[in-house]
């Protein structure tokens, strides 16, 4: 091995029309006190790199290396590091850390804290041929699933599986899913595992195809009306308009989780129509260790079976660049050469 490698940088924001990752060739890093080095082999393409590199998100730590739905190995161990062994399957997802001693992090909520850092937002993530982690925020992989399936459990799926939880949804009742990419296409087969009836809404057809052959009892348009009402729903999409039509659609009493970390401007409510009768509506911020290693279980269990497209480390720019425009179906996988 030598002493670089390849990763996909971002040193300015840019719209991903314009490739804003640049493919160089850097210094490899070496794991600290409590960290270990990983080779990577897979890295998740997520609607938050999207917005890492477009430059809509805050404390990005430029420049930066995007990607937190990291699949590989344990290539070597910092001191103290005793959780995992050279050669174990590893994952790591967008929580990178948390401090451990702050009111969130001793109530259960560490993806709340104030000192939380977050892979490929403050340090370098997967967009690359190694990193390094923090061993108690890393993930064993099953072994039931290869590394491209693998990699969009790690945020897609986590968060996912933390909407499911805040929606407040119980078997036999009905969920709507607003947007259906990578997130929404596990999130639905949690679902109906637990006998959850899901109704999608998406504007691409082949999107809403996927959603039915995923076991969707209904799908249609974002404006359309199912044929009857919801008890919760989750908007994956970043459109703030999204509110409105999934509020209209809530039984009283239902919750609306938005799973984004951004999102366009919120149109004006109308009070009685959107959120009277007791709806909720609330926002899902990040995940927790814990929302991790469950997923990774009962995705273990079901067994989840992720739709992906694979690209290159240097087809980066492309593979986001077909996500903000909406042309992968599932979820986007970058596979770094195994050779390398």
């Amino acid at each position: 091995m030598g002493i670089s490698m390849r990763a996909m940088v971002l040193r300015r924001y840019a719209p991903a029309e314009n490739s804003p990752l640049e493919h160089l060739e850097i210094q490899f890093p070496e794991p600290s006190e409590g960290q270990v080095r990983i080779k990577v082999a897979a890295c998740g393409v997520c609607h938050t790199d999207l917005h890492t590199v477009e430059g809509d998100l805050p404390e990005v730590n430029l420049p930066i290396i995007p990607g937190h739905q990291v699949v590989g190995v344990v290539d070597k161990k910092g001191r103290g590091a005793g959780r995992f062994k050279k050669g174990d399957r590893v994952g790591v997802a967008w929580l990178f850390s948390a401090c451990g001693k702050c009111e969130y992090c001793l109530r259960g909520d560490e993806n709340l804290c104030r000192e939380g850092r977050f892979t490929g937002l403050h340090v370098a993530g997967g967009y690359a041929q190694y990193l390094v982690a923090p061993e108690q925020f890393v993930y064993a992989i099953p072994p039931v699933f290869i590394d491209v399936e693998a990699a969009p459990l790690l945020c897609g799926g986590i968060i996912g599986y933390r909407a499911l939880r805040l929606s407040s949804i119980r078997p036999g009742q009905r969920l709507g899913l607003f947007g259906f990419g990578a997130s929404a296409h596990v999130a639905i087969q949690v679902a109906r595992h637990r006998g959850i009836e899901v109704f999608v809404f998406s504007r691409s057809a082949e999107h809403r195809r996927l959603a039915e052959s995923l076991g969707a009892a209904w799908t249609g348009a974002p404006k359309e009306r199912p044929p009857v009402g919801l008890q919760a729903a989750i908007i994956f999409a970043p459109a703030g308009e999204l509110v409105l039509d999934a509020l209209s659609v809530l039984e009283p009493g239902g919750t609306l989780a938005l799973a984004g970390i951004t999102m366009t401007a919120i149109p004006e409510m109308d009070y009685v129509k959107h959120l009277y009768k007791e709806r909720i509506l609330r926002s899902v911020a990040n995940a927790t260790r814990r929302d991790g290693e469950e997923l990774l279980a009962v995705a273990a269990e079901i067994p989840i079976r992720t739709t992906t497209e694979t690209f290159r480390l240097e087809e980066a720019n492309k593979a986001l660049l077909r996500l903000k425009q909406g042309r992968i179906n599932g979820a986007g996988v970058l596979v770094i050469d195994s050779a390398d």
